[in-house]
């Protein structure tokens, strides 16, 4: 068969894999000439493959805020000028400090050559660590040479003996030649990067090539995190603590705690308190720590969970009461079961909120759009059909300790806040919410001076806005 007839028959097959491929969702001829020939061209003349490159992760672009509440308007306008650069310089070192630049979308070549670690490969600040997996697989050639870069770090191949073509020894460029694959390969499974930047969380890339084709990957550099775990013990009263917050609100507090231990003599309750004039709260097993007068909301609740010793806490509002269907058992369970969850709300009586957020990152420099649609939800929790993945859940929720602790609660909130928790926590905290989960709610009593902290002026709402504004790099937000 002479080599006419060998195109015709292959441009023939190639014609109709395209037609093939158009149907299933493939991209283009090249992709059918790449099934056809996956390991060289033979006969097909094949133009050089250029880097593909890495590039931005996310491709933001500034998002809608059409009836949405605009931020910045709730800040006086001979200040907004300077919040702005202020906010602006902040949200860049957020950046570096979190990694967000680090992170970027790299893009593998069809049926390149080059092969490398495409995750898992970790290295230890200022450590010395051998690359695992790289190799050359290409067809015969007089000389074989590959490259690799870094900037973070410095490039070296372990035990080179005399002859062996290795050049940049200890820099962040290298090359490696040779006239023998194997003798190549047998190099590049030698080659170790060190860092040479001293951070406890970071990456660095590495740019890999031969001929035409260039790899990326990303090397983790980090310090290996010390394990912090709890001993559950061998009852729910060294699994959970109870936590409060108390505000001139003594009566309600005593008819909560009263109720407590109707069901739960032993375990530990919490409360964190910043009333006026304090007055003693007395129990077994009762930690009351006061404070100085109405810091607030937010405030009480980061001192209240900074007190806990155990796995988990049930947070519990002080008017409300424990009836027979307030089992914190079968908070544990769900947690115990589905252990990556951190947050479990039930239900307030018959009132199950929850909500879920759509979030937009937006642009760099306006910043990102939130919206909180109430009554929805994510998807089921496996395993638990009452159960639903939310972003936020009502007053009543069982919390793993550690992972709430390092989210926090924005002490700046002093009188109205508790959606502002979960904005902090998206992304971060893992939260679900669950019907038969129910605790009960006391009459409303006369409030007196309460009522005039518990629900402030509009300026308080305005300032609250300005603060998600700088803090959350917030653009635009509806409730």
């Amino acid at each position: 068969m002479n080599i006419l007839w060998k195109l015709f028959l292959i441009g023939l097959s190639i014609t109709a894999l395209s037609i093939y491929s158009v149907q299933q969702g493939f991209l283009d001829v090249t992709d059918v000439t790449n099934r056809l020939f996956p390991l060289g061209k033979r006969y097909l003349q094949v133009f050089p493959k250029q880097s593909i490159g890495s590039f931005p992760s996310k491709n933001r672009s500034s998002c809608s805020c059409n009836g949405f509440g605009v931020l910045a308007q709730n800040v006086q306008v001979g200040e907004l000028k300077d919040l702005q650069r202020r906010r602006t310089e902040e949200y860049q070192k957020y950046q570096l400090r979190m990694g967000t630049k680090m992170d970027s979308l790299i893009l593998a070549q069809a049926n390149s050559p080059l092969q490398y670690p495409t995750q898992g490969f970790e290295v230890p600040p200022l450590t010395k660590r051998v690359i695992p997996g790289l190799a050359l697989h290409a067809q015969r050639r007089k000389l074989y040479k590959v490259s690799l870069s870094v900037k973070s770090g410095v490039l070296s191949v372990e035990d080179v003996l005399d002859g062996q073509q290795v050049d940049g020894q200890g820099q962040s460029e290298l090359s490696i030649s040779s006239s023998s694959l194997t003798q190549l390969n047998d190099l590049l499974s030698r080659v170790t990067y060190t860092s040479t930047i001293y951070r406890v969380k970071t990456k660095d890339l590495v740019h890999f090539s031969f001929e035409d084709y260039e790899a990326i990957f990303s090397i983790v550099i980090k310090r290996p995190s010390v394990p912090v775990l709890y001993d559950p013990g061998t009852d729910i009263n060294s699994q959970v603590t109870i936590t409060t917050k108390t505000f001139l609100r003594y009566e309600e507090l005593n008819v909560l705690i009263n109720s407590i231990r109707q069901l739960y003599p032993k375990i530990k309750i919490i409360v964190a308190d910043d009333s006026l004039t304090p007055e003693k709260v007395t129990g077994s097993n009762v930690e009351h720590y006061i404070m100085p007068p109405a810091q607030g909301w937010f405030a009480g609740r980061n001192l209240a969970v900074s007190q806990v010793t155990t796995k988990y806490f049930l947070w519990v509002d002080d008017d409300y009461i424990f009836n027979n269907n307030t089992r914190i058992e079968r908070f544990v369970e769900i947690m115990e079961k589905v252990p990556e969850l951190d947050v479990v709300g039930g239900a307030v009586e018959k009132n199950l909120f929850h909500f879920r957020f759509q979030y937009e990152e937006g642009d760099e420099e306006e910043g990102g759009c939130l919206r909180c649609f109430h009554g929805k939800s994510h998807q089921s929790v496996p395993g638990f059909k009452s159960c639903f993945f939310v972003d936020g859940v009502v007053n009543y929720f069982l919390a793993r300790t550690d992972a709430v602790r390092r989210v926090g609660f924005d002490p700046f909130l002093k009188r109205v806040g508790h959606t502002e928790f979960f904005v902090d926590g998206l992304g971060d905290l893992l939260i679900a919410s669950c019907k038969g989960l129910v605790v009960g709610h006391q009459k409303k009593r006369k409030q007196g001076k309460y009522r005039k902290f518990r629900f402030p002026g509009r300026s308080d709402g305005k300032n609250k806005l300005a603060h998600m504004y700088f803090r959350n790099y917030l653009k635009c937000m509806k409730y």
